[in-house]
């Protein structure tokens, strides 16, 4: 009980800025429906008390099960059984995350049906299953990261060439997208399951993080691989031009509790499958931790339903809204600055963003400390939204004008950089872009593309998730060179 007081009271703490910036705003710069504000306010409750029974679950059932299963991938040393581990592993866990769900759908109704829902979660899928895989056999063989990662995005910018300027957006935002709040912990507890085992223990220390960082890129080569092979050039979308608001309160939390029962219970299906299989063949758990799991996936379940239906029935419909307001506002300046102070309190709020801090202070013995990474994190993805609002301001700003030079630096930085914040910062990149973000600050963001004459919604109101996965990137690692510049540790140089 004194586990779960103190991750509600570290929730609240996280999800209140957020909540009374948007308070702040309807009384100074925008009004909006009262009924939008009362939902809101009911989003958050539910957001606080999901995130915090989410967060104890995760630490209960899905990390241990993550782990117990990388030792046993390890422990059978064969390459062909870790390789379709990787593969099944991949597929299950990210067909089922809810973040991918979420962004696929808003791409379906953007596009009008042009690109569906089922297609492109199956697609992105099968991208992290194979790059999981490679990620598997990384650690397994004692790859370099880094190594691995210039290869990997130097295939995507030659891909890139031959991709449409709206899958190029959608494409990155999908690998932010995948990486939330269900794949995140598992991936996670997978790679520390299995680097665990090595001998060294600075190689375990860095082989820890990295393997969301591969996995994410699957995600990227998937989606404009796709574009290519269909040949889909040219997308046209845009959103309902009156912007309707329900008058009901309780209504679309109704509405929206049957479907995510749903899609969690999708999610978690396969995890507890893989669990009662192995906990058979291989975990031969005792009765007393065996019920310790499943009470955490139990909590699990309960914890993302209640936040992910406080995040799509309070904050995503107040999310739009909030960015048609403040763009249609003579003075452009208030949406990129606006943009700043939302992109620094929202990663405050993403359920992935504290596993993988608690696990960075963990793993390095509380030598990284997770407020600094929480901080660093914080600025990345304020800049990456205020970057993108500047980008719907000024038409001649494409996204890959940003993606470009922020990979070259980030890739450049990998050479230079501890290799433990190389991991780091590349995870981060990933988990940055969570389900506040694919909700709350992707609605604000089409908003806004809508509000501003000369925008496109496709085009300028996707793109937003591949900038928030991007600036962690150059930021983290930043942060590891004043590391490497204060400190002499092992494990570090």
């Amino acid at each position: 009980m004194n586990i779960l007081l103190s991750k509600l009271l570290e929730v609240v703490l996280a999800v209140l800025p957020i909540t009374i910036i948007v308070v702040i705003l309807n009384f100074t710069l925008t009004s909006l429906d009262v009924t939008l504000i009362i939902r809101f306010l009911i989003g958050a409750v539910f957001i606080i008390i999901g995130l915090s029974i989410f967060l104890l679950g995760v630490d209960l059932g899905i990390t241990p099960i993550g782990k117990h299963l990388g030792k046993t991938i390890a422990k059978s040393n064969r390459l062909w059984i870790v390789i379709i581990a990787g593969l099944c592993l991949g597929f299950i866990i990210s067909i089922a995350e809810p973040d991918l769900h979420i962004l696929a759908g808003q791409v379906e109704m953007v596009t009008a049906g042009a690109i569906g829902k089922f297609i492109l979660v199956v697609v992105v899928s099968l991208g992290i299953a194979v790059l999981l895989s490679l990620g598997l056999v990384r650690i397994v063989h004692n790859i370099p990261l880094f190594k691995i990662l210039t290869v990997l995005y130097g295939v995507v910018f030659i891909i890139a060439i031959f991709t449409s300027p709206q899958l190029l957006a959608i494409s990155f935002d999908a690998s932010g997208a995948t990486t939330g709040a269900m794949t995140v912990p598992f991936i996670l507890a997978l790679s520390i399951g299995i680097s665990v085992l090595k001998k060294d223990s600075k190689a375990s220390e860095k082989d820890s993080f990295g393997l969301v960082a591969i996995a994410s890129v699957g995600a990227i080569i998937a989606v404009m691989l796709m574009s290519i092979i269909t040949n889909q050039a040219e997308l046209t979308g845009t959103m309902e031009q009156d912007h309707p608001v329900s008058d009901s309160v309780f209504a679309p939390f109704l509405h929206e509790f049957g479907h995510i029962a749903q899609e969690v219970i999708l999610a978690l299906s396969p995890i507890i499958v893989i669990f009662l299989v192995f906990q058979k063949l291989s975990f031969k758990l005792s009765k007393t931790n065996f019920r310790k799991i499943i009470t955490g996936l139990v909590f699990t379940f309960i914890g993302l339903v209640l936040f992910l239906v406080g995040v799509n029935a309070g904050f995503m419909e107040l999310g739009t809204e909030l960015g048609h307001s403040i763009a249609s506002l003579d003075n452009k300046a208030y949406i990129v600055i606006i943009g700043l102070i939302l992109g620094i309190v929202t990663i405050l709020a993403e359920p992935a963003v504290y596993v993988l801090t608690n696990q960075i202070e963990d793993v390095t013995s509380g030598y990284v400390k997770r407020k600094v990474v929480l901080f660093t994190l914080a600025i990345g993805v304020g800049i990456a939204v205020a970057l993108s609002m500047l980008r719907i301001l000024v038409p001649e700003l494409q996204l890959w004008h940003y993606l470009l030079p922020g990979y070259l630096i980030a890739v450049a930085l990998m050479y230079v950089a501890p290799k433990l914040f190389v991991g780091i910062a590349f995870d981060s990149g990933g988990v940055a872009s969570g389900p506040m973000t694919a909700t709350f600050i992707l609605a604000f963001t089409h908003g806004a593309a809508d509000a501003i004459e000369g925008a496109d919604v496709i085009v300028d109101g996707f793109g937003m998730i591949a900038m928030v996965a991007l600036t962690p990137l150059i930021t983290l690692q930043l942060l590891g060179l004043i590391f490497k510049m204060k400190s002499r540790k092992g494990g570090m140089e």
